[in-house]
């Protein structure tokens, strides 16, 4: 389904106006972000930043849904009599991180962080919305997705087990993510594969315990962990094509507790990510295969638990194309570029199952002005970002629902 006319881009506000209105109302958002970012909640906990998130929607007339995936927000807002609907999806949760900034906003939860930047996401998807809801011109339906539980929790399917689409009817749906390392101001999209599934594996290994002194007693655990630990990677090495993606990594090792005993059990925990639906069978069959053989070989029992999670984020040729040239015109050809895959995983990839879309990469800025990685305790969103990301939801938005 295509709804971009190009013709209709031309009667939209330049986006130098709507750049300056956003500036206006931004030092407002930054507040707020910066009061989610001292008040951390992790997945299906976001209470309070939902309520925040709810009562805001509600004062600048948006229709309020709350409760889907448990703590999401839906707000939607309708102008005009067009039959279009858009979506737009902003991620609300923290991780189990303790934070090491030192900044007077840092969180004041111990364990507890805004370490990936969904506190940015929350206030440039609300700063967008105030805008759109008081100067927005456009003629349709949207659907603001404020999603719980992004991180490994699977919020998005949550949101759509409940019914989202079928509730808040999308024709199109997007989402953002900050980028450390991408100067602010610049936007990055790709067409295709974005970012890789996430499966994982349990294993667990029995054999029998011995005496450290007399292992011919037993049948050794550590041994076959050991082996299968380090053989594991020939899968990738030997078996997957070399110009396709995939990343097997042995997160655990959990056996035994002391010098001298030969222990009886042994966990492995592994996290797999591919690029290609076609690469993430042929692992999770070669994992299975590879350790009942390893297992076989070492006389120990084995089962292997296996999990497929979050499925590979594919961007949609059009919608790609069609955020491309919107964030163009909002910041210049030199400033969006060719943002290449990356092996972390994002459950909005079950949005986009459902729905034609595109995930958006937006600079967080480099070195110390943002560059920190995500997932670290000395991250912090940038916010300068916020105002070029909340402009280009606005702009998005009323081109899409021109």
């Amino acid at each position: 389904m295509n709804h971009h006319d190009p013709d209709t881009t031309m009667t939209l506000a330049l986006p130098a106006d709507l750049q300056s209105s956003i500036q206006t109302l931004a030092p407002e958002f930054v507040a707020i972000r910066r009061r989610i970012h001292a008040h951390p909640e992790l997945a299906f906990e976001e209470r309070q930043t939902s309520n925040l998130v709810a009562e805001q929607l509600a004062a600048w007339g948006y229709t309020v849904h709350r409760g889907l995936g448990t703590t999401g927000v839906v707000g939607t807002l309708r102008k005009g009599h067009g039959s279009k609907a858009l979506g737009i999806r902003a991620d609300m949760d923290a991780l189990p991180i303790q934070e090491q900034t030192g900044l007077d906003y840092a969180s004041t939860i111990a364990g507890k962080m805004h370490a990936c930047g969904h506190d940015g996401h929350t206030a440039i998807l609300l700063c967008a919305a105030r805008y759109l809801a008081e100067s927005g011109d456009f003629n349709g339906t949207l659907n603001l997705i404020f999603q719980p539980a992004e991180e490994n929790e699977g919020g998005a399917l949550r949101m759509l087990e409940d019914g989202l689409f079928e509730r808040f009817p999308c024709d199109e749906v997007y989402a953002l993510h900050n980028s450390p390392g991408m100067p602010v101001g610049q936007i990055g999209v790709i067409a295709g594969p974005a970012m890789a599934s996430f499966d994982r594996a349990t294993v667990t290994l029995r054999g029998r315990g011995a005496h450290g002194a007399m292992p011919h007693h037993g049948i050794d655990v550590m041994q076959g962990a050991a082996s299968m630990v380090l053989g594991l990677q020939s899968i990738v090495s030997r078996e997957i094509d070399a110009l396709k993606s995939a990343v097997i990594t042995v997160g655990a090792l959990q056996a035994g507790s002391t010098y001298n005993v030969v222990p009886d059990t042994a966990t492995i925990k592994i996290g797999v990510r591919t690029l290609d639906p076609r690469v993430r069978t042929l692992v999770e069959e070669r994992i299975q295969a590879f350790v009942s053989a390893q297992a076989q070989s070492f006389r120990l029992q084995a089962e292997v638990v296996y999990e497929r999670k979050y499925p590979v984020l594919v961007n949609h040729a059009a919608q790609t194309e069609f955020a491309r040239q919107a964030a163009i015109r909002l910041v210049g050809a030199d400033n969006v570029v060719e943002r290449p895959p990356v092996m972390g995983s994002e459950d909005f990839a079950y949005m986009l199952e459902r729905r034609p879309g595109a995930y958006i990469r937006l600079g967080n800025g480099l070195g110390e002005d943002g560059g920190c990685m995500v997932h670290n305790p000395l991250y912090d969103f940038n916010d300068k970002a916020l105002p070029v990301g909340a402009a280009f939801w606005a702009h998005l938005a009323q081109s899409y629902l021109a």
